[in-house]
């Protein structure tokens, strides 16, 4: 296999699931979404990796230079003012955009948030409850980790399924565990029975949007082995990076003794990548 040798500005990682349950990713480095400018992430698998920071980091919403990025790789002005750090992301039940009220940007929102969402529940570092666009599944699963998921509840806008999570984080967790996400630790969780005890807990105005899929999606990592202790990697303070590629999951890169990158906290940041 031939050596691969790319330059650019970290995105987040984009996945796709293939009929096995398989994850490949793909590291975008170029701001134009051209495949010669995706790394085929799962092809250095196995292989010693080099990943050096070139001490610049670019904005991902206007593109200027940087000395320290917010929210996955904005400037400050850009976390402060883009629709794309609007409160509501993190806190879906902030939303108003159905009732033609935005927060920031209402051609953003209309597009983002007014339009269909689900409840879920996805087995990370344990059972979590969370909230996504449709069109995000199984991305959305895919990126925190899940290595299986279930639809909980249908609706139409966002606001409306924040106030479901409001209401399921009373009894689970709606965070992950990410180093037990990393050593593959999720203890022993039947979704179903979790999806059914949640209806139990789901108050009576909510019933109408419980979603009828019982299907449960089952998410597997290109991991070669997972490590027993996890120590987190930034670029900040370990500007070059050289060790064998162990696997990926979520958006980390896990690499030998049990060195972890988190990719999408690095947006912005140029890097040459050799493997």
């Amino acid at each position: 296999m031939k050596s691969m040798k790319y330059e650019g500005n970290i995105r987040k990682m984009r996945v796709s699931l293939n009929q096995e349950g398989e994850v490949d990713y793909r590291l975008p480095l170029c701001e134009v979404l051209d495949p010669a400018c995706q790394v085929p992430m799962n092809e250095l698998i196995g292989r010693t990796v080099r990943i050096e920071f070139q001490n610049q980091i670019h904005c991902v919403v206007s593109g200027k230079l940087i000395r320290k990025s917010f929210g996955d790789g904005m400037s400050y002005d850009a976390f402060m003012n883009s629709p794309m750090a609007v409160p509501s992301i993190i806190r879906p039940e902030l939303s108003r955009i159905h009732e033609g009220i935005a927060l920031r940007d209402a051609e953003w929102e209309r597009e983002h948030h007014l339009k269909p969402h689900v409840v879920y529940l996805s087995k990370t570092s344990g059972v979590k409850v969370g909230v996504t666009r449709d069109t995000q599944i199984p991305t959305r699963w895919i990126d925190q980790g899940a290595s299986e998921a279930i639809l909980l509840a249908e609706v139409p806008y966002r606001q409306l399924a924040g106030l479901i999570e409001v209401e399921m984080k009373e009894h689970m967790s709606d965070r992950t565990n990410w180093r037990n996400m990393l050593k593959n630790i999720s203890g022993e969780v039947d979704l179903l029975e979790a999806k059914d005890e949640a209806l139990d807990l789901l108050p009576e105005e909510y019933h109408e949007f419980i979603s009828d899929k019982d299907e449960i999606t089952r998410i597997n990592y290109p991991v070669i082995a997972y490590p027993e202790k996890v120590v987190s990697l930034k670029l900040d303070k370990v500007p070059v990076i050289e060790k064998k590629l162990m696997g990926i999951k979520g958006q980390y890169l896990i690499f030998e003794e049990g060195a972890v990158l988190n990719l999408r906290s690095h947006s912005g940041y140029r890097v040459v990548i050799e493997g």
